[in-house]
């Protein structure tokens, strides 16, 4: 990665970026321009790469050819995806390191000054440290680092654990918090809502939307895109390119185009017409969030030739229950659970009826997956009970599957086989084909596929199942935009 000397208000200039893996094209002819004040959402199916784009921009990997300019001066800030890196770092200590440059002078003035033979040139060093420290906020780094904490739910009395002494939804929060710190002015985030809550995702929203310097993020959660973003950086096969508006305009603007390239008979003015009335709605719609506002000035200028159509695929979801279920559906009576000395559950009861769809909202997700296994059969309450309708079947899926693909050397055919009374090929493969693994898709190795892939093979088995009572243990996580 270069440092170019490119005008300012191009914070981020990319030039012909190729990236090839043996004999694999990644990306290739990709040139975009990424400025400050604006928040870029980074989408593309599962595979697509778009991680690895970031790393790209982060400078953790190397380009087969073209060049990356960042302007000179600026700091980026990267979401840590590693979250055992820091486990032997107390918690405001995990936050500030994410200041490299601030973190690291505090610790070198700290040992000047405990230094037993401190002399003159140490002063004078010592001098030059507390300049610099005062500039980059250093006295108040901790203040502002628990500030961040207490924003996502990081109260105090964690502040001076260590990393390891966390759960993994906390840890997650503290990263996020690390990234933040500091307001740097590049901010790269690889899917920041995982495992957030809904009220930590909130904030983050709120957040994102009030900052002022340049955000790149990739994420599947339409929400959060449609909230935060001012542009879509989408990546389709080797592509990579720059549209503006928020998922939303991307995905109805795509589909226009395409509905209208279609349409042999429609003039050219037509279409020309029809794009621009699609773009005036859009904007008269916007919002008054200052993101939304900036994206609406954006949408004015269009060019109605920039909007194009996608070669997105999406995968058919459906449920066919083989039986009807009664009135009776599931009823639940002061269950009550504690784990590892934690009480997840206190005298939890309510009542399912035929037609609901119950959403659960919760700060520890440990809590809702337990009270799911406790209702599959898979562990026992310690109090209270529970009973299913007499009429109901059900399917899980669970937030953890790795049982399901660990250690397992069958290709999805025979793995998806395995749950089904109808064994022929065409009726399995059928199945795989409505998640998009069609062709030599269908023979990979159920060992080695991504997040996103298994949550795939878990639905079709679901869909397989046909059962009429679907629970699901955050059903998106892994999935990209087009399956959720």
């Amino acid at each position: 990665m270069e440092l170019g000397s490119y005008p300012i208000k191009h914070m981020i200039t990319v030039s012909n970026l190729a990236l090839q893996f043996s004999d694999k094209k990644l990306f290739e002819d990709v040139d975009l321009k990424f400025t400050p004040g604006n928040c870029y959402g980074v989408i593309g199916t599962n595979g697509a790469r778009k991680s690895t784009f970031l790393r790209i921009l982060s400078g953790d990997l190397d380009l087969s050819s073209g060049d990356i300019h960042i302007a000179p001066g600026q700091r980026m800030a990267v979401l840590k995806q590693d979250h055992f890196e820091f486990d032997n770092n107390e918690v405001l200590e995990t936050v500030i390191m994410g200041h490299k440059e601030l973190f690291d002078i505090r610790n070198e003035k700290d040992a000047l000054y405990a230094k037993e033979d401190f002399n003159s040139e140490d002063g004078i060093r010592a001098a030059e440290l507390e300049e610099t420290f005062a500039e980059l906020d250093g006295w108040d780094a901790e203040t502002n680092a628990e500030k961040l904490l207490m924003a996502l739910s990081i109260g105090k009395k964690l502040h001076s654990k260590f990393m390891h002494e966390l759960t993994g939804a906390e840890k997650v929060k503290v990263l996020l918090a690390q990234a933040l710190f500091g307001n740097p002015d590049i901010l790269l985030l690889d899917e920041p809502t995982n495992h957030l809550d809904i009220r930590a995702i909130s904030w983050l929203e709120e957040f994102l939307i009030n900052y002022e310097k340049m955000v790149i993020v990739v994420s599947h959660d339409r929400h959060f895109l449609n909230k935060v973003c001012t542009h879509m950086v989408d990546i389709d096969f080797t592509k990579i390119k720059m549209f503006v508006g928020n998922y939303d305009f991307w995905y109805e603007s795509s589909k226009l185009a395409l509905r209208l390239m279609k349409d042999q008979n429609k003039k050219q003015e037509e279409k020309i017409k029809e794009l621009q009335n699609f773009i005036a709605r859009f904007s008269a719609n916007a919002s008054k969030s200052k993101q939304a506002t900036a994206r609406k000035k954006m949408l004015d200028k269009i060019d109605v030739l920039d909007i194009q159509p996608s070669s997105r695929r999406y995968p058919f979801v459906g449920f066919t229950p083989e039986r009807e279920a009664g009135k009776d559906i599931l009823y639940i009576d002061s269950l009550s659970k504690t784990v590892d000395g934690n009480k997840l559950l206190d005298n939890v009861s309510f009542d399912v009826n035929k037609g609901d769809k119950i959403c659960f909202v919760t700060r520890n997700p440990l809590a809702m997956t337990t009270l799911f296994k406790i209702l599959m059969g898979e562990i026992e309450p310690d109090e209270g009970s529970y009973r299913w309708g007499v009429t109901t079947s059900r399917a899980l899926l669970p937030i953890d599957n790795s049982e399901f693909f660990d250690g397992v050397d069958s290709t999805l055919v025979d793995w998806l086989r395995e749950f089904s009374t109808e064994k022929d090929e065409s009726f399995i493969r059928s199945f795989l084909g409505r998640m998009l693994f069609s062709g030599e898709e269908s023979l990979k190795k159920a060992n080695v596929l991504s997040g996103g892939e298994k949550v795939r093979c878990m639905l079709s088995k679901m869909m397989l199942a046909a059962t009429n009572v679907l629970i699901l243990d955050e059903p998106t996580s892994h999935l990209d935009l087009e399956s959720i």
